[in-house]
């Protein structure tokens, strides 16, 4: 570890057996981690976690190496709040603080845009970050949807046709259009799962033919939520995750470090194969390969 300008110890890589690693890495001054399947795997119904090898190994180094880390997950269906304790709870070491969703990014986007009135399509837990902020949020059936500045499209997984059609109306009514997923699958201890978000979204769109506003992975507007609260460059920030159309394709246009780990979506021969636009610099086996990088 070396020392950076600001004062926070930085890591440098070297060599490690326990690594696959196709390009050189630059100094990393913090982390940001996705969840499902690299951290943990949640069943299908996102009510319990397996918590996968090294997780809770890494984080700890991390945190005993002053090393910053976040935690950023495309799944909206619960605050921070409420989902954090239940990762402590199976011995994930994350603060409430450090985990963050795409709620967590539109909370920080939306009133810089100006939009102070939001019909959200989700779970309660969806629009929670957004109420935080002093967003208004509204649902469908009531007074004044369909007139909202802004539709956020999250975990819905009981969504209707006329949720669909009140969104459609809000956007015909001049409203932007907020994804929180545009994944079409994560990882569960089950395997795939759909995302909600993904096929929502899709319906809407094609309705409208609205420009999606993506708050999370692999957006830039999510990275760069990540570096600010971890107050380093984006070019010096490590991407964990196991989705080379998620973690690594963030990772690859904001210029920061992606590390692709064999623990959910993608096995070794997959990060292989992908074009250089969605290929980690890193390959982990292990999680807890990561370590002797920050010697």
């Amino acid at each position: 570890m070396t020392a950076s300008r600001n004062g926070r110890r930085s890591s440098k890589t070297t060599r490690s057996r326990g690594s696959a690693r196709s390009e050189a890495l630059g100094p990393i001054e913090g982390f940001m981690f996705d969840l499902d399947g690299t951290l943990v795997l949640t069943n299908s119904s996102l009510s319990s976690y397996q918590l996968l090898p090294g997780a809770v190994e890494v984080l700890n180094e991390l945190t005993a190496r002053g090393v910053p880390f976040v935690v950023l997950t495309n799944g909206t269906a619960y605050p921070a709040a409420e989902q954090a304790p239940k990762l402590r709870a199976i011995g994930l070491p994350i603060s409430d603080e450090m985990l963050l969703t795409p709620s967590s990014v539109a909370a920080d986007l939306m009133p810089r845009r100006g939009i102070k009135r939001t019909l959200v399509l989700g779970t309660q837990g969806v629009g929670h970050a957004l109420r935080a902020a002093g967003i208004e949020t509204l649902v469908p059936g009531q007074d004044g949807a369909e007139q909202a500045q802004a539709v956020y499209i999250g975990w819905h997984p009981d969504c209707r046709m006329k949720d669909i059609e009140t969104a459609v109306k809000a956007i015909w009514n001049g409203a932007e259009l907020y994804v929180a997923s545009d994944v079409p699958f994560f990882a569960t201890a089950s395997g795939k799962t759909m995302g909600h978000s993904y096929a929502i979204a899709a319906a809407v769109r094609k309705l409208t033919r609205a420009p999606m506003i993506l708050t999370g992975k692999p957006s830039l507007h999510a990275l760069r939520f990540v570096a600010r609260r971890l107050g380093v460059p984006m070019r010096r920030l490590g991407v964990v995750g196991d989705d080379p159309l998620v973690e690594m394709i963030m990772a690859r246009r904001g210029g920061a470090i992606g590390f692709g780990v064999i623990t959910g979506i993608s096995q070794a021969k997959d990060w292989v194969a992908q074009p250089a636009s969605r290929r980690p610099q890193c390959v982990l086996r292990e999680l807890k390969d990561l370590l002797p990088l920050l010697a």
